[in-house]
């Protein structure tokens, strides 16, 4: 599974590198390294992973449940880069595919997850939680590689807003009627997410 989350993943990454080559001022691109299994039938243990040793200072871009905020992250090129890589998947796959948990060293990555709706995505189920793609909608902050590339924004900037404001009004007719009001919000914000699967 460890071989076939993370091959699958690199051929996105591929398909995210043609299309970002091509941008001027784009940069250098993430690539996700390949991995492969081995038999050994003389071990104890036959089976095995092997991958190209990465040398260097080891650092998480992303992390499964994607709320660490992570400096290296947010301010880095290659961890703005791999928050474009997520958003660049998800769009492609219309919300129904994240790679996650992206982390190595500079622009070379390994032990990546992915995340799928709980049906799987094209036959493919990932190694995480279906979670995490709502999670990566609610928090993902687009930069300037998402605008690059032409991304979509994930929220608009005044649901945020309205969000803040709602607390703030004084215009509620009763009691009564703010507790009717709560959890109807509550059913939208379900009902707009289980749209999205």
């Amino acid at each position: 599974q460890e071989c076939c989350v993370q091959n699958a993943a690199r051929e996105y990454a591929k398909l995210y590198a043609a299309e970002a080559e091509t941008l001027e001022g784009f940069g250098e691109v993430p690539e996700i390294i390949p991995i492969f299994l081995i038999h050994r039938p003389a071990n104890s243990i036959p089976y095995a992973t092997v991958e190209e040793e990465l040398v260097g200072e080891f650092v998480k871009y992303s992390v499964r449940d994607g709320k660490e905020v992570n400096f290296l992250r947010r301010d880095s090129e290659a961890g703005q880069k791999c928050c474009t890589f997520q958003h660049w998947v998800y769009e492609r796959t219309s919300g129904n595919l994240l790679v996650t948990d992206l982390q190595g060293v500079g622009m070379k990555l390994t032990d990546v997850g992915i995340a799928t709706l709980a049906k799987g995505y094209k036959g493919f189920k990932g190694n995480c939680s279906f979670s995490f793609i709502e999670q990566f909608r609610a928090l993902h902050q687009c930069n300037q590689y998402c605008q690059m590339l032409g991304l979509k924004a994930l929220r608009a900037p005044h649901q945020k807003q309205r969000k803040a404001a709602a607390p703030k009004g004084k215009s509620l007719p009763s009691p009564s009627a703010a507790k009717k009001t709560g959890p109807k919000k509550g059913r939208e914000h379900r009902d707009f997410i289980s749209s999205e699967h």
